[in-house]
């Protein structure tokens, strides 16, 4: 089934690509705000929501592109049905004011494309809590 694609922008107060890619662009710093534990075994990814004494949402991840200080692209296994779906978080550079911005591609059904946008402001939101980057 085809996706529907969500491309977000988040400004950052982050001045270094390099700081940013510390929180992106491994499962150390992805477990500091997107998941509660991440792990990565070669190109595959494994994202767990919940604690061993919860309910737990273990989702799996292929990396396709990792571009250092620039940006990450995967592909969740349940999306392996449509072949342009895949998310990627991109590091760039304003050229109107030189301040970074970050970059957020997924995609989602067309009925499920609002809760994707929620969830993403929410990471965003922890992104912030954890290393005071957006604005």
């Amino acid at each position: 089934m085809h996706k529907h694609i969500l491309k977000k922008e988040y400004p950052l107060s982050a001045k270094s690509p390099k700081i940013v890619w510390d929180m992106i662009g491994n499962a150390a710093g992805l477990q500091k705000w997107l998941a509660d534990v991440v792990t990565e075994n070669g190109d595959e990814w494994t994202f767990t929501w919940g604690h061993p004494w919860t309910e737990r949402d273990t989702k799996v991840s292929k990396l396709l592109e990792l571009e250092k200080y620039d940006h990450i692209k995967l592909k969740w296994d349940y999306q392996e049905d449509d072949p342009d779906a895949y998310w990627e978080m991109r590091i760039e550079q304003s050229e109107l004011t030189g301040n970074l911005n970050l970059l957020i591609t997924d995609y989602a059904d067309a009925e499920d494309i609002d809760d994707l946008n929620g969830l993403w402001d929410a990471n965003m939101e922890r992104l912030h809590r954890v290393s005071g980057f957006l604005l």
